[in-house]
């Protein structure tokens, strides 16, 4: 019932930032947990963070203190802030959302958008 458009990835130097956005269409992004998820080359697919109904936010470990994850509801977007870009961090990132806790899936999922860091 949603439609979920990444964008704002590109290509940037070492220590920059980005901000990725995770648009929705169809219905309000706030009526679900969102989260980003990244897959570098030849890695598995990690999440990085995610954003609660309600709008409570977490990260995984690793991918704190660089990562902020936002939600705008006049903009119907979810955000990814990303700063002190780091070469590790090439990856396609995408958006996802409607966690179904049962199976650990996701119902919905962006296209995903290409961060290309470099050193």
């Amino acid at each position: 019932q949603v439609e979920l458009v990444e964008s704002g990835g590109g290509l940037v130097q070492t220590g920059g930032s980005l901000r990725l956005s995770c648009a929705a269409s169809g219905r309000s992004i706030s009526d679900y947990l969102v989260a980003w998820f990244r897959q570098a080359p030849g890695k598995e697919r990690e999440r990085v963070s995610y954003i609660t109904r309600s709008g409570q936010t977490s990260y995984t470990d690793s991918m704190k203190g660089r990562f902020s994850i936002s939600r705008d509801n006049a903009k119907n977007a979810v955000f990814l802030q990303i700063d002190s870009l780091k070469p590790e961090d090439t990856a396609v990132y995408y958006c996802a959302a409607d966690w179904e806790p049962l199976t650990g899936e996701y119902n919905y999922w962006g296209q995903g958008t290409q961060v290309t860091v470099s050193s």
